[in-house]
C-alpha cells in the first residue's frame, strides 16, 4: 500500500481544499493511505532559524520525506498560491530538501468560477525550483471551481462528472508514481 501525504494549502477552517483531500483519503483508501499535513501551524520561514527548526517544521519535513508521494491541494489567492503554502515550501527548500525527486500531484479547489488554474501554474514553477526539485505530474490539472456548491453537508463531492475526472487524474498519478 502506498503511503501518501496531502498538503492542505491554506489555513482556513472551512477549507474546501481540506475537504477535497479528505474526500480523496476516503474514496481511494483501497489504493493508498493519505495523511493530511496542515500548513497553518508552521512558523514564518527565516534563514535565522533554518538550522534549528521547530518541532512542527521537523514533523512536516519528515512526513514528506517518508511518503511515497505528495498531493498538494491549493486554493487560489490573488492569482497565486496562499502565503502559508509558500511558507511551507520554503521550509522544504533549505537545509533539508524532502521534496527533491518526490512525485507530486497538484489539485485545487476554489470558490470562484476559474478554479485554481493560475495558482497551479505558479505552484508548478515553485516546485521546479532548484531548492525543491519535485517531479510534478504533467497535465491532469484537477481544478474544482465553485467549490461551495460541489460538496454536500458531510464533505462528499456530489457531481459525478467531477468525481469521474478526479478518478482519471488519480489513476494517472498512481501510474506516474509506479513508473
Amino acid at each position: 500500500m502506498l503511503n501518501l501525504v496531502g498538503i492542505v494549502g491554506n489555513n482556513w477552517s472551512g477549507s474546501t481544499n481540506r475537504q477535497l483531500l479528505q474526500f480523496m483519503k476516503t474514496r481511494y483508501a483501497a489504493q493508498f493511505s493519505l495523511t493530511l499535513l496542515e500548513t497553518g501551524q508552521l512558523p514564518l520561514f527565516s534563514q535565522d532559524d533554518e538550522t534549528h527548526p521547530t518541532e512542527a517544521v521537523q514533523h512536516f519535513r519528515h512526513a514528506i520525506a517518508a511518503a511515497d508521494g505528495v498531493i498538494i491541494a491549493t486554493p487560489e489567492h490573488n492569482h497565486s498560491i496562499p502565503a502559508v503554502l509558500k511558507n511551507a515550501l520554503d521550509w522544504c527548500s533549505r537545509v533539508e530538501h524532502p521534496l527533491t525527486g518526490k512525485k507530486v500531484m497538484i489539485v485545487g479547489s476554489a470558490l470562484g468560477p476559474m478554479g485554481t488554474v493560475r495558482a497551479q501554474g505558479h505552484l508548478r514553477q515553485i516546485l521546479d525550483s532548484p531548492g525543491l526539485a519535485a517531479q510534478v505530474l504533467p497535465g491532469n490539472e484537477f481544478l474544482l471551481s465553485k467549490a461551495h456548491d460541489q460538496f454536500d453537508a458531510v464533505g462528499t463531492l456530489t457531481n459525478q462528472a467531477t468525481i469521474k475526472f478526479l478518478d482519471e487524474c488519480v489513476t494517472h498519478y498512481l501510474a506516474f508514481l509506479n513508473a
